[in-house]
């Protein structure tokens, strides 16, 4: 505005005009770099801030052409082609500058409110320019107060646009929020966010669904809360390696927890949980698995366990033999494995029927177990087969196999009480002990041949597998 005054003395407006438009043109420019400057991170600013530099200079040199009608000159060096000269070097520098390229990235970020009243600044000073010009009595024209209302309609079209525009994002953040809310507060899981402190900030409605609990009793509270005490380190572990990650700022994956967490009603719930890094602190994405963990359980069971009498399988039984074989040790008494078959089971069950077989196998199998330690394996491995894994103990002196032999001998012949009608029938056992180097395998084959052998000499018998060489207990071999 104060250049305008000096322009327009030779009495030509579009001379004048023309001639400060480059100023004027100068002054937007530098007022969109400015802007531009805070939509960079710090470390990207280098080349915006020579450019605005380099357009101040432009600046200058553009003031002095209308300043000095007559080019002027420093001590012999032309002061306005050297400004034009060093502003547009600058120019061709800045896209080789740290954050030159990275300019073309703006467009996703938002600008501050500093940078939108920055980008402002210069037409500001340039409006109170002209209002001191204009109490100090200076001349005003057409031309000045054409170029002042543009100026102004300018800024205020400027502000319509970005407040118009704040309304769009403000509505677009409102709908994407109210979106996410949907679809978190729809979900069977359990979203929790923690502060870095292990303080709880919030949780999803689900929680009342899944654990019982109120999802605004549980905001402030801190972790490990409500876990089981056996699950609460490997959960505090995974936290606070989370919590080293976000220290540097490295986001690595999230990391999957699985966990009990009591209820309200104060059973346990088994829970899966994804743990990741959150704004906030930390965001849990839970998910009660406790029906799955009991189906997986329940099949692992029928997998192990025979569903008739609840007792192990073979599969099991030679996985318990093997083991009982690796874990024996000098000065303990070895494994023996008894082989047992019913005598008269197939007549039982051809004539009385199946219900009734099945009946008497599960008295049998708990007669089995009765005759045995409680650290001893009694198994049904098909049909009317049975067999039990009598381990020996450090310092302990187990009673001989055929003793414990002639004790479940005993107790299967008794009749069955089988609703109205008693059922008897007997057995015929065959005992192995392990000797070195023997598999599990040939030991359950040696207890099978030994039960042949008993069925073989009139049912109702106890055999023992006598190997080659014999380097076992005398107490195992006493019958």
């Amino acid at each position: 505005m104060l250049l305008l005054h000096r322009a327009d003395q030779g009495g030509d407006v579009t001379a004048s005009v023309l001639g400060l438009a480059r100023v004027v043109t100068d002054i937007l420019v530098l007022g969109l770099v400015v802007a531009l400057c805070f939509c960079l991170e710090p470390g990207k600013r280098t080349a915006t801030t020579v450019a605005a530099v380099a357009l101040v200079v432009l600046a200058v040199s553009d003031m002095l052409h209308i300043l000095l009608p007559v080019p002027g000159t420093w001590y012999g060096v032309p002061l306005a082609a050297t400004c034009s000269m060093t502003g547009l070097l600058l120019v061709a520098a800045v896209p080789w500058m740290p954050g030159g390229v990275s300019v073309v990235e703006v467009g996703e970020r938002v600008l501050p409110v500093v940078g939108v009243v920055a980008g402002f600044v210069p037409v500001v000073v340039c409006l109170l320019a002209m209002g001191a010009h204009v109490l100090a009595g200076g001349r005003t024209d057409a031309v000045m107060m054409a170029l002042a209302g543009t100026v102004l309609l300018g800024f205020g079209v400027r502000q319509a646009i970005v407040h118009a525009d704040h309304l769009r994002i403000t509505r677009q953040v409102v709908a994407r929020e109210a979106h996410y809310r949907t679809l978190v507060d729809g979900s069977s899981d359990v979203i929790t966010i923690l502060s870095l402190d292990g303080r709880v900030l919030y949780v999803s409605p689900a929680a009342r669904h899944v654990f019982g609990h109120r999802p605004e009793d549980l905001v402030g509270a801190r972790l490990p809360l409500y876990t089981h005490p056996d699950d609460a380190t490997p959960l505090m572990q995974a936290v606070e390696r989370l919590r080293q990650e976000a220290e540097p700022g490295d986001h690595g994956p999230g990391r999957h927890v699985f966990c009990r967490v009591r209820a309200a009603d104060g059973g346990w719930r088994h829970v899966e949980s994804t743990i990741s890094l959150h704004p906030e602190g930390l965001i849990f994405s839970s998910r009660d698995v406790t029906e799955r963990v009991a189906l997986q359980a329940q099949l692992e069971r029928r997998a192990f366990h025979d569903a008739l009498t609840g007792l192990p399988n073979r599969a099991l039984f030679t996985d318990r033999v093997a083991h009982a074989l690796r874990k024996r040790t000098v000065g303990t008494t070895p494994p023996a494995v008894l082989f047992l078959d019913l005598d008269g089971f197939k007549a039982v069950n051809d004539s009385a029927g199946h219900a009734m077989g099945d009946a008497l196998l599960i008295q049998a199998a708990r007669r089995l177990q009765a005759s045995v330690r409680a650290g001893d394996t009694v198994a049904r491995l098909g049909g009317d087969e049975f067999t039990a894994l009598l381990e020996g103990e450090a310092g302990a002196c187990p009673p001989p196999a055929r003793e414990v032999a002639e004790r479940i001998l005993s107790a299967l012949t008794k009749p069955y009480r089988i609703g109205n009608t008693d059922a008897v029938v007997s057995a015929s056992i065959g005992i192995a002990v392990a000797m070195p180097g023997i598999t599990p395998d040939d030991l359950l084959d040696h207890a099978d041949q030994a039960m042949y052998e008993a069925k073989s000499a009139g049912k109702g018998r106890i055999r023992m597998h006598h190997p080659q060489s014999q380097d076992v207990c005398s107490g195992m071999l006493n019958h």
